[in-house]
C-alpha cells in the first residue's frame, strides 16, 4: 500500500477510545495534517498534552461553529463520533445524528472527497435501544450522503484509552472486593483490539474501498466471563468474581443510574450483552493487510506496563 501522508484529515469524536489510538497510529505511519475534533474538554486536553503537534479544536459539531472553517481543504473525513451510554434519548439523537447531518452537510460544503464512517456491529443486531437505533439511521445517513465513502462497522472494542466497557472493568475490579457477573456470564463476545481496528482505518486511506461496508469483529469468540478472568490475571486482582442473578444485576443498574448522570454500564447495555449475537467475520487482515493480535496478547498489551496504560478518559 502506498500512504498519501500529505492528506489532510478531518477527525470529529477525535478524543475517545478510537480517536486517541488512531492519531498514534496516524502519527507512526507520518501523517501530519491532522484536524481533531472533540467536544469533551478533560478528554481534548488529554490529547492536546500528547499530540501538541497537530490542530486540536474543543467544539460540539451537532452546532455550527469555528470547526467548520477547520475543514476546508480536507481530503478525508474519519467519524468517530458517537453516543455509546446514557439515561435518555436526547444525548443519542444529538451526538449521533444531528452531529452527522451537520458534519455531512459541511463536508459537501468543502468538497471534501471522502469519508471513513466508523459505525457499529449493533446495526445487524436483535437489540432494539437507543444506541442501536441511532446507529443505524447515522450510517443510512451516510450512505445517502452522496460522497464517497467506506463504512466500517466493529464489535465491542477494548485497548488504551478506554474509559468504558473493559477499561471500566478492569479499574472497577481493583477497587472491589467482589466482582458481579450477571447469570453465568455464558455470554459470547466477539472484541476487537481497537489497535487493529485503527491499522485497518489507516488502510482505508490508501485502499480507499468505494461505498463499501465491512463488518470488522474480533475473531476470537470469547465469553464474557472468561474476558473478566483474563482481565483479572493480567491486572493481577484478588477480587472475588461472584454470579447474580439477571434481574438482580439489572436491579442494582438502575438504582446506580439513580445516582450517577452518566453511568458507565447501563441496564441497555446489559440487555444488549445478553442478546447473544453472533456477528459476520470476514478476513480482514487480509482484506486490509493487518495483522491480527490475538485476544490475551491484546489483553496484555493493553492493561500491562506501557506508557498509556494510566490514562484515563473521563466520562
Amino acid at each position: 500500500m502506498t500512504f498519501d501522508t500529505s492528506l489532510k484529515l478531518i477527525i470529529p469524536g477525535a478524543a475517545g477510545l478510537v480517536g486517541q489510538n488512531l492519531i498514534i497510529a496516524l502519527k507512526d505511519k507520518g501523517y501530519k495534517n491532522i484536524v481533531a475534533i472533540d467536544k469533551h474538554p478533560d478528554n481534548t486536553e488529554i490529547l492536546r498534552e500528547l499530540h501538541p503537534d497537530i490542530e486540536i479544536i474543543e467544539a460540539d459539531i451537532s452546532y455550527p461553529g469555528d470547526w467548520q472553517k477547520a475543514c476546508a481543504g480536507g481530503d478525508v473525513l474519519i467519524m468517530l463520533q458517537a453516543q455509546i451510554g446514557a439515561k435518555s434519548s436526547a444525548p443519542f439523537i444529538r451526538n449521533n445524528n444531528e452531529s452527522t447531518r451537520l458534519m455531512l452537510e459541511t463536508a459537501k460544503k468543502e468538497s471534501i472527497p471522502y469519508i471513513v464512517h466508523i459505525s457499529s456491529s449493533v446495526v445487524e443486531s436483535v437489540a432494539d435501544d437507543n444506541y442501536t437505533n441511532t446507529k443505524k439511521s447515522q450510517e443510512e445517513m451516510v450512505r445517502r450522503c452522496g460522497i464517497e465513502h467506506c463504512i466500517l462497522r466493529p464489535t465491542l472494542m477494548f485497548g488504551w484509552f478506554d474509559r468504558k466497557h473493559l477499561g471500566w472493568l478492569s479499574r472497577f475490579m481493583k477497587k472491589v472486593p467482589v466482582f458481579p457477573i450477571p447469570g453465568d456470564g455464558r455470554y459470547m463476545r466477539q472484541p476487537l483490539y481497537v489497535q487493529d481496528f485503527c491499522n485497518i482505518i489507516v488502510a482505508c486511506l490508501a485502499l480507499r474501498p468505494k461505498n463499501e461496508i465491512f463488518n470488522i469483529t474480533g475473531l476470537e469468540n470469547v465469553d464474557y466471563v472468561d474476558i473478566i478472568k483474563t482481565i483479572k490475571k493480567t491486572v493481577k486482582s484478588r477480587t472475588l468474581i461472584l454470579h447474580i442473578p439477571y434481574t438482580l444485576f439489572w436491579l442494582l443498574l438502575k438504582i446506580y443510574a439513580v445516582f450517577d448522570s452518566d453511568p458507565p454500564f447501563t441496564a441497555e447495555q446489559l440487555k444488549a450483552l445478553v442478546a447473544r449475537d453472533e456477528f459476520e467475520v470476514i478476513p480482514w487482515g487480509e482484506i486490509f493487510a493487518v495483522q491480527p493480535t490475538p485476544f490475551a496478547r491484546a489483553i496484555e498489551q493493553t492493561y500491562g506496563d506501557n506508557k498509556y496504560s494510566d490514562i484515563i478518559l473521563k466520562f
